[in-house]
């Protein structure tokens, strides 16, 4: 049963399967294949985006842009597809990415 829904990092999964201790070895191949940041990385990098107040960066966004760590403007803006965000935004977003790449 479902209790609730919250989107979460890849290294936040990560760090909640491998305290579960349930052996799920797909899951953990996936994440070591993909899961780049630690979870302190992850958490930080997701507050300094949160803490941008960008109107149009939702939770979720927030979450893929840590999972993916996009280059460019073209890879942020296949992240954020059904919104609009300033020029200036999208280089302050991709700013703090920089700093975890």
């Amino acid at each position: 049963m479902i209790k609730s829904s919250q989107p979460l990092t890849l290294a936040e999964v990560k760090e909640i399967v491998k305290e579960s201790g349930t052996d799920v070895k797909e899951m953990e191949h996936y994440l070591k294949t993909f899961c780049v940041l630690d979870l302190k990385e992850a958490k930080e990098m997701k507050k300094e985006l949160t803490d941008l107040n960008f109107m149009a960066l939702k939770e979720e966004y927030i979450i893929k842009i840590v999972d993916f760590l996009p280059e460019d403007k073209e890879d942020l803006l296949k992240i954020l597809v059904d919104v609009t965000v300033s020029e200036d935004e999208t280089n302050k977003i991709l700013d703090v990415v920089k700093k975890y790449r």
